[in-house]
């Protein structure tokens, strides 16, 4: 995988871009002016980042899988130490599916119902390939989803869902948390030493 340069990165007009992000030559990038990318973050070949108004939000340490699609309207965020497997589709905006107004972007806005909420995904969460995520649904930390799943509906912290829709099964176990502080402690001892 080759990843772009820092004078390519500085060329988009990211909102913020953190230290050491990389990005794919293969992604595609729209309304970079809306997306803010923290420290160490990693976004894989041929994902979509297309940020409406309410922009994108990456954390640090946040990895996008390869052919990830984060679009939409509506402000997406997706918190630090997140990890979003391949070809999952996180969505803030979706068409009126119901039959009472037409669909799609080729259609005059006066003649469509597109519905947009924010997304939520927090610190640590990860999403299993395949997944998909509607608009106005919010991941707590520490969150595992299955691969596959339908998440239609807000998910509890530290909790493993599965399905379609998304269900609860059990409690996911929080020693990462330890791990997460080892693991500053130790980056912080780098930045200074650099």
């Amino acid at each position: 995988m080759a990843f772009l340069s820092q004078e390519k990165l500085a060329s988009f007009g990211f909102k913020h871009l953190g230290r050491n992000v990389l990005i794919s030559d293969k992604a595609s990038i729209y309304g970079a002016i809306n997306i803010s990318i923290g420290d160490f973050s990693r976004i894989d070949d041929f994902c979509i980042l297309s940020a409406g108004e309410g922009g994108i939000r990456l954390g640090r340490n946040v990895h996008i899988a390869c052919y990830v699609s984060l679009i939409g309207h509506a402000t997406i965020i997706v918190e630090d130490f997140a990890g979003i497997s391949g070809k999952v589709a996180v969505y803030s905006s979706s068409d009126n599916f119901s039959g009472s107004a037409l669909t799609g972007p080729t259609v005059d806005s006066r003649y469509t119902d597109v519905i947009s909420k924010p997304v939520s995904i927090g610190r640590h969460v990860v999403v299993g390939a395949g997944c998909i995520v509607l608009p106005g649904v919010t991941i707590r930390e520490g969150c595992a989803i299955g691969a596959l799943s339908l998440v239609t509906r807000d998910c509890d912290a530290f909790g493993i869902y599965i399905g379609t829709p998304a269900a609860f099964v059990k409690e996911r176990k929080r020693d990462l948390l330890a791990l997460e502080q080892e693991y500053l402690k130790t980056s912080n001892s780098l930045k200074r030493v650099l």
